[in-house]
């Protein structure tokens, strides 16, 4: 049985909007705001916190949104923070600026209104009608079609009843801070007589939509390419445009020349890669048709119907709670991870960092959006998967089962394994290449990072060190490897060798990237550091300390409302209901599914692992006081009109949203309820 439906995402009764209350509000000029304000216009809380690329999609997908109906809608972003650098207010305005956000902010670090609007991840949205009544309530990316119908069965209700009032909303930008450069990503340093003469770094100016060619002084602009409009064009230096550009990678000689193009770049907000000519300043599109990916769907929707859809399917004979991890893992592992020969019409995902692999002889690309790995071979154009399912958490292993959470960082040491800075479970993790019994075997491994909601900034053993948010990576000579730990404001150090963790220096305004730099060596002098402190819209050189510090201020655990639950019996229910104009994509059998975990393991005494259906009973152990239940829900619909057929060729849908229910046993409910795209 499943807990779907195709109707309107609107509830089916009246609950009044509590009001919105936190430490302040940006974007408003210092207008302190409440409901009442905003009584007559139709409300969009968007929950979310800056570090969480989910709701980074979201900002994108609500601005035609926000622009189609600025007289109607004002969307309310309450930033309700993950970690704890993300309750700093000097750190979310900084973010407010960086994301463009164009609407009020409430900042909400206790998680005062999220709790009072009971949500459980981020993102979750909740529409408020213009007569302060919750009209929706829905977790997850790629709500935008279904919250356009909506507005407008609103603004035909309230226009009707006379308590629509149009006119402008409360929003007043803020001043801003950027200079020459505006929230620097990542840079790649340019040998003599690649860019211009002598020695130079390429940065992404990722706030400014361009690329910037520095002097070695980091400091004298030497190039741009890129109009600074936001957008996507390719051409010229001057007409091409990037949105939120993000890593760099320079192609060796011979394949530049083979390719045509010198750099390799991450046009994140665009969903594609693209080339740069450093001679001419051409920029063209590699990959990626600008559509963003929903997970990797073609092969998931493959290994789906090989491994759990369809009558005498695993999936059919497989109890409710049945573990179904090995036979997905095992038709993941066998469907091809290419991903089509035109790499021009393959869906991308915010792509945040790239990199040329040796071992590979292909650009390697952190896809953060889908929580995987991408290569992509400049020889052929083809785009493959390199590691990662697309489930999002810390799992080491065979690449193909392996977990990644917003990987934002790569870099590659001389045994041509690739270090990878994932940020989401605060981790640094690496992939490795051997050749077994004539196979090449990939492997992921962790060095630091425990899970997506542990972090601190701890030295020492690695095993017991934390990171926050790490953005960036390097690696030095001796072979250790350099972190920019994004959220403590410093880079660490990790020693593959003695397998620890120290602080070589901090202090620094969200660094996004750091780099070894050896130009000096050669004149005798010392190897020093760059530091991207993207929040100080600067590049800085460090040294290397001759000894690094030690810092112990402790391990956290992201801070979440507990749920009070029963022990034993523990009736779960995803409610979700395709928005109109979708209907359930039922071709291949139940398209939901549900994965469920704890921590610790032994607080689920059955109803864990994979298996289809929105609707589980679990029962939790009596001797495990609290714990933490991870659930991943899915649903599959696609263009067509309910109790039809899905016409050929349909564009479909993916919805997922991965929940950390923290729950505590004693006398509370026996039943746990949550809204995929539901109604509450």
């Amino acid at each position: 049985m499943t807990e779907a439906a195709e109707t309107s995402i609107r509830t089916n009764y009246r609950v009044r909007a509590s009001e919105l209350v936190g430490r302040n509000w940006l974007n408003t000029g210092g207008k302190q705001l409440g409901l009442e304000d905003l009584r007559g216009k139709i409300v969009l809380l968007d929950f979310w916190t800056f570090c969480c690329i989910n709701c980074l999609h979201v900002l994108d997908e609500l601005r035609p949104l926000e622009e189609k109906y600025r007289d109607v809608l004002v969307t309310v972003g309450v930033h309700s923070p993950k970690f704890e650098h993300e309750a700093d207010p000097v750190a979310l305005a900084a973010a407010v600026e960086r994301y463009e956000i164009h609407h009020p902010v409430l900042d909400d670090p206790e998680l005062d209104t999220w709790q009072a609007y009971s949500a459980r991840a981020w993102p979750t949205l909740v529409v408020v009608d213009p007569e302060g009544y919750i009209v929706a309530h829905l977790s997850g990316e790629g709500h935008a079609g279904g919250l356009e119908s909506l507005v407008e069965e609103l603004i035909a209700e309230h226009e009707a009843k006379g308590t629509l009032h149009r006119g402008d909303g409360p929003y007043v930008p803020a001043e801003t801070t950027a200079g020459v450069l505006r929230f620097p990503g990542k840079l790649v340093p340019l040998p003599d007589g690649v860019g211009s003469a002598g020695e130079t770094f390429l940065v992404s100016d990722t706030g400014h939509h361009r690329l910037v060619e520095l002097a070695a002084d980091l400091d004298t602009v030497l190039n741009i390419y890129g109009s600074g409009e936001k957008g996507w064009q390719d051409g010229s230096a001057e007409a091409a445009r990037f949105n939120e550009p993000q890593g760099l990678a320079l192609l060796p000689e011979d394949v530049r020349a083979k390719a045509g193009y010198d750099v390799v770049i991450a046009d994140s907000v665009n969903h594609r890669l693209r080339g740069l000519t450093l001679a001419t300043g051409a920029v063209a599109t590699l990959a990626g048709n600008g559509v963003q990916r929903l997970l990797d769907a073609e092969n998931q929707r493959a290994a789906a119907s090989q491994a759990e859809a369809g009558p005498g399917s695993v999936a059919d004979e497989a109890a409710s709670g049945e573990d179904l991890g090995e036979e997905l893992a095992e038709a993941l592992a066998t469907a091809s991870s290419s991903l089509g020969d035109d790499p021009l019409a393959v869906s991308l995902s915010s792509p945040w960092d790239v990199l040329w692999s040796t071992a590979l002889n292909k650009v390697v690309v952190a896809m953060a959006g889908v929580h995987q790995i991408f290569s992509f071979d400049p020889a052929n154009g083809q785009v493959a998967v390199l590691a990662g399912t697309g489930l999002e958490g810390l799992q080491d292993g065979e690449a193909t089962a392996a977990w990644f959470a917003q990987s934002s960082g790569l870099a590659q040491d001389a045994n041509g394994s690739i270090w990878v800075a994932d940020s989401e479970t605060s981790a640094l993790r690496v992939i490795s290449f051997s050749e077994v019994n004539g196979s090449e075997r990939v492997q992921v491994q962790t060095a630091i990072g425990t899970g997506l909601f542990d972090f601190g900034f701890r030295d020492g053993d690695a095993a017991d060190a934390r990171l926050q948010h790490p953005l960036g990576v390097t690696v030095l000579p001796d072979g250790s490897v350099a972190v920019a730990d994004t959220y403590n404001g410093a880079v660490r150090r990790y020693d593959p060798a003695t397998g620890t963790v120290s602080t070589l220096a901090r202090g620094f305004a969200e660094p996004s990237d750091v780099l070894m730099d050896t130009s000096a060596v050669a004149d005798g002098g010392e190897p020093l550091l760059i530091v991207v402190e993207a929040n100080k819209h600067q590049l800085v050189r460090i040294p290397l300390p001759k000894e690094a510090l030690t810092v112990d201020e402790g391990a956290s655990q992201t801070q979440r409302p507990k749920t009070e639950v029963s022990a034993g019996p523990l009736a779960l229910t995803v409610r979700f209901a395709a928005p109109k104009g979708q209907k359930l994509d039922d071709r291949w059998g139940d398209p939901t599914q549900l994965k469920i975990s704890s921590s610790p393991e032994n607080l689920l005494v059955s109803g864990g692992g994979t298996s289809v259906g929105l609707i589980r009973e679990l029962v939790l152990a009596e001797d495990v006081p609290e714990g933490v239940l991870h659930i991943t829900a899915r649903a599959a619909a696609c263009d067509g009109e309910p109790g039809g057929e899905i016409p050929d060729h349909a564009a479909c849908h993916l919805y997922q949203q991965d929940w950390g229910i923290p729950v505590v046993l004693g006398s509370g409910s026996g039943e746990l309820t949550l809204d995929l795209r539901g109604l509450d």
